[in-house]
Order: C-alpha cells, then sequence, then structure tokens
C-alpha cells in the first residue's frame, strides 16, 4: 500500500511544472544484466546487507542481487548527467559516487524488489525538492549547486536540515544541547549520520518507512522535526551518559 501511495504521489507532482524543482532530463536504463562485480568493494558490501535484510523482513526473492545492483548502476549514471567536474583535493569529491546509497536501497525493499518500479520512482522522485533532503547522492557534484558550495565538499543537508537540528535543539531540548556541548560532539554529526543511512540501524523498518513517507507527502522540513523528535525520545538516556 505505501509503494502505491508514494508511488503515485510522486508521479502526480513530478506531471506538475510549478512543483518540479529539477529537471529530469532524458534517461534510459541500461542493461538489466548488471552483476555485483560492476560495483565498488563499498556498495557490494551494502548490497549484501540489504539483500539480507530484505530478506528478513520478507520482503525480497532469492534473485533480488542483481535487481538492486541494476537499480545501483542506474542510479549512478542517472545522476552523473546532472553532476559538475571539479579539481579538488578532497577525497569525497574523487569519486563520481558519493557512498552507498541507502536510500535507493530503502525504495528497493519498499517496491519489494521490483527494479523497474524503483528506478521509475527514483527518476521521477529526483524533479522533487524533497529528493535533495532524502537522497544524499542526488546533489553529489550536482551542477544545481553553486560551484564555491560543491568545492566545500559539504552536502547541503548538513548547512541546512543539520543546522536547523541544532537552532530548534536549543530552544527545545536545552538539557540535550548542553550534554552535546559537554561532549564535544554537535548533534548535527548525528543527525547527518542518520539521514545519510535513512535511519537504518537505528530505527525499525516500519518507522524508516514512515519517515521516508512523511517527508514525501510533508515535506523535507519534517526531517528536522524528526530527528528533534528522536533527541526528546532519547533525552533521559542522554542525560544519564552525560552524568557517568
Amino acid at each position: 500500500v505505501l509503494a502505491e501511495l508514494i508511488e503515485k504521489f510522486v508521479s502526480h507532482l513530478s506531471e506538475s511544472r510549478t512543483d518540479c524543482y529539477f529537471s529530469m532530463g532524458s534517461y534510459k536504463a541500461m542493461d538489466a544484466d548488471v552483476k555485483k562485480e560492476n560495483l565498488s568493494s563499498v556498495q557490494q558490501l551494502g548490497v549484501e546487507m540489504t539483500v539480507r535484510y530484505g530478506k528478513y523482513l520478507n520482503l525480497l526473492k532469492e534473485d533480488a542481487e542483481n535487481g538492486l545492483c541494476f537499480v545501483l548502476m542506474n542510479c549512478e549514471e542517472f545522476l552523473k548527467q546532472q553532476q559538475r567536474t571539479v579539481v579538488s583535493s578532497l577525497c569525497c569529491l574523487q569519486e563520481h559516487s558519493a557512498g552507498y546509497d541507502w536510500f535507493a536501497s530503502s525504495i528497493f525493499l519498499i517496491m519489494a524488489g521490483d527494479r523497474e518500479k524503483t528506478l521509475m520512482f527514483l527518476q521521477q522522485f529526483s524533479c522533487l525538492l524533497v529528493s535533495a533532503f532524502l537522497w544524499l547522492p542526488r546533489l553529489h557534484l550536482s551542477m544545481h549547486l553553486p560551484v564555491t558550495t560543491v568545492e566545500y565538499g559539504i552536502h547541503p543537508v548538513y548547512f541546512c536540515s543539520a543546522h536547523h537540528v541544532e537552532m530548534l535543539l536549543k530552544a527545545e531540548l536545552p538539557l540535550v544541547c548542553s550534554a552535546f556541548h559537554m561532549s564535544g560532539f554537535t548533534p548535527s554529526q548525528i543527525c547527518l549520520q542518520w539521514i545519510t543511512q535513512c535511519f537504518w540501524n537505528y530505527m525499525d523498518w516500519s518507522e524508516i518507512c514512515h519517515y521516508i513517507a512523511i517527508c514525501i507527502f510533508l515535506g523535507p522540513d519534517y526531517q528536522i522535526y524528526m530527528c528533534i523528535s528522536v533527541f526528546r525520545h532519547l533525552q533521559q538516556d542522554i542525560l544519564k551518559h552525560t552524568e557517568a
């Protein structure tokens, strides 16, 4: 039901010129015969984890690995069309891909391993503003960002979403804010980790689905509210650890 709901919602928005923030461009999917060996070692490891998790949730069948590799390779090629060339000594800017694509993997699981539906959804989703915040590889080396922003290698999620989380945290949860200040960590570091991984390894699958759906339906600012609500939920544990 969720797959059908977000599919129809995104399809409807992507047909509206006022809702399209980015251009989709034209892209035809590559050959379906994509093997795991075509991916980097990090991506191969991510594929194994995703397929294992998908089978554990009874969402994927035996041949799911090739389908996920097909999606990841095509996403990389599709996003390459909207990347700029940057000469930089920063390691994060040396590669065309920005690590493992947890968002595409999440959509692949939501679509129950249907690679064509997943790829079609991601292409339509890439037009919308929320894609810049939920799908982090979307803006890696992107021509939609100013050159100076790309050269710094800092993702907009860090200086937009994570920054606003810190601002809200001061007002909403001052004790948690102080605890972070004393620890030498910043809440934005933790938030970036959560958001990059789509809360994998932090939330249950149903909650991950709710996070993705809420941000798609209600807007990217709900990413910030979600982080604040997690900090509120963890407040007692955070304060206990601070005392210890």
